[in-house]
C-alpha cells in the first residue's frame, strides 16, 4: 500500500514562508489605504466631486445664484453707506458676465481636480506622484482664488457682502477655503511627494 507523501522539512518551511509573504503582502496592501498619497487622493476627490456638483448645481439650476451674484453686486440689501455704493455694480449685462464668469472657473477647476485625481489614481500603482500633486495644487489654488479672492476679498470687503443678513456667502467660501487648504497641506507633506525618480 502507498504511502501518502509527507512533506520534509524543508518542503514545509518554504511553504510557511510562502503563506507569510503572501499574508505579509495582504497586510501592506491594507496599511497602504492608511497612506498620505490615498488620502492626498481622497481628498483630492471630495474637492473634485464638491465643484463638479457646485458647477453642475449653477449651470441646471441658473436663476438661483444669478440673484445671488445680481444682490451681491448691487450691494442693495447693504447698510447702504453712501462712502461705498459707489462701489456697487447694477448693470444685469456685467452681473451675469460675472455669474457666468464664476461658472466657467468652477467647471474649469472641476475639470483640473478630476484629472488630478485620475493622476493620483493611477500614480498610487507606480508610486510616483509627481503629476498628481503638480494638478491637485493648481485645482486647489483654483478653488483659494475663487472663493477667498472672489467671495471673501471682492464679495464680502470691496461688494460688502458681510453687512448682509439675506445674501452672504462668507461662511460658506470660509468652509470651501479651509477643505481646499487642508488637501493643499496633505498634498504636500514629505509622505505624498514621492516621484519616479525617487523610486529609482
Amino acid at each position: 500500500m502507498a504511502q501518502p507523501h509527507r512533506p520534509n522539512g524543508a518542503d514545509s518551511g518554504a511553504r510557511s514562508t510562502a503563506t507569510a509573504t503572501a499574508t505579509a503582502a495582504r497586510g501592506s496592501g491594507l496599511l497602504r489605504l492608511g497612506s498620505l498619497p490615498v488620502a492626498a487622493t481622497a481628498l483630492t476627490a471630495t474637492v473634485a466631486v464638491y465643484m463638479a456638483l457646485v458647477a453642475f448645481g449653477n449651470i441646471t439650476d441658473f436663476g438661483t445664484n444669478q440673484q445671488f451674484v445680481q444682490h451681491v453686486l448691487s450691494m442693495d440689501t447693504t447698510f447702504k453707506d453712501p462712502d461705498l455704493m459707489w462701489r456697487a455694480v447694477e448693470s444685469p449685462a456685467l452681473q451675469n458676465a460675472a455669474y457666468v464668469a464664476i461658472i466657467v472657473w468652477e467647471t474649469l477647476t472641476a475639470l483640473v481636480l478630476l484629472a488630478a485625481t485620475w493622476f493620483w489614481i493611477t500614480g498610487l500603482r507606480r508610486e510616483a506622484y509627481d503629476r498628481a500633486r503638480a494638478a491637485s495644487t493648481v485645482g486647489l489654488v483654483m478653488v483659494l482664488l475663487l472663493f477667498g479672492l472672489g467671495f471673501l476679498a471682492i464679495g464680502g470687503e470691496w461688494f460688502a457682502m458681510w453687512q448682509s443678513s439675506d445674501w452672504n456667502g462668507l461662511d460658506a467660501a470660509a468652509r470651501n477655503i479651509a477643505l481646499a487648504a487642508f488637501t493643499l497641506l496633505v498634498v504636500h507633506l514629505p509622505g505624498a511627494r514621492r516621484t519616479a525618480a525617487e523610486r529609482i
